[in-house]
């Protein structure tokens, strides 16, 4: 544990918008797919710092409903470039206890993809260091959307009374079901916003930008981020004087 950080005060659910694959690529002259393919040894080095440190969950916002929009080249890349790591990372989740889930509408991927997610979600099911959460075609507004309807249908059949509709209600609808909300989200590459991601769960979450893209994300930049939440002083609608007395 670097001298800077509080062993005592590392979140337990770690969120990150992995973005600026393409303009890294771009800036050393490569194609997109490049930086998608680099960004592997991030996620991977990240994975391994956030489980050293103590995190519980790391999630990763992998690919958005919207990346539909991309170029078919890059998403074709980006499909098969999911399968292949999944294979290759498969030995190293079992080193490392990690335990792989998914949230989004996963079902609609291409099946080789669904194929080896299932594998390796069902191969890392007893793995109990730490959990990695893809986001794959994942829409935050679509999740709400469907949860909304799970929560009408239940009242409609009468398994769910008006007055029963709550907050944990609610979230047991979410993807995100039996997930922690993120203590703390990071977004790489100089962008400002969250991109339709657990739009939910977001809701008391500290931010943290750094102008780093993700293909150069390191422990140093883990390290950073979590310093910066630990000087945070995290509230929940409190004033300054309650939260240290409840200290």
């Amino acid at each position: 544990m670097p001298k800077q950080l509080d062993s005592s005060n590392i979140p337990k659910h770690i969120a990150i918008i992995m973005d600026g694959n393409g303009r890294w690529a771009r800036a050393k002259g490569q194609d997109r797919l490049y930086g998608h393919l680099s960004g592997v040894d991030s996620v991977r080095e990240t994975l391994k710092v956030a489980a050293e440190f103590g995190v519980k969950y790391l999630t990763l916002y992998a690919f958005s409903a919207e990346n539909w929009g991309r170029p078919q080249q890059e998403i074709d890349g980006l499909m098969e470039l999911l399968v292949s790591s999944i294979h290759g990372e498969l030995a190293s989740m079992h080193e490392n206890g990690v335990r792989l889930t998914t949230i989004g509408e996963v079902n609609k991927l291409p099946v080789a993809c669904v194929d080896s997610l299932n594998e390796a979600i069902s191969g890392t099911a007893n793995n109990t260091n730490i959990n990695l959460v893809l986001a794959l075609n994942y829409s935050s507004r679509e999740e709400i959307l469907s949860a909304t309807r799970t929560i009408v249908e239940q009242v409609q059949s009468n398994s769910l009374g008006i007055e029963e509709i709550t907050v944990d209600s609610f979230e047991k609808a979410l993807y995100t079901k039996g997930i922690p909300d993120p203590e703390l989200v990071i977004r790489t590459s100089g962008e400002h916003r969250i991109s339709n991601f657990l739009l939910w769960q977001l809701a008391y979450a500290e931010l943290h930008f750094t102008p780093v893209f993700w293909p150069e994300f390191r422990r140093e930049h883990l390290v950073e981020a979590i310093y910066d939440y630990q000087r945070r002083e995290r509230r929940f609608g409190k004033t300054s004087e309650q939260v240290i007395f409840e200290k």
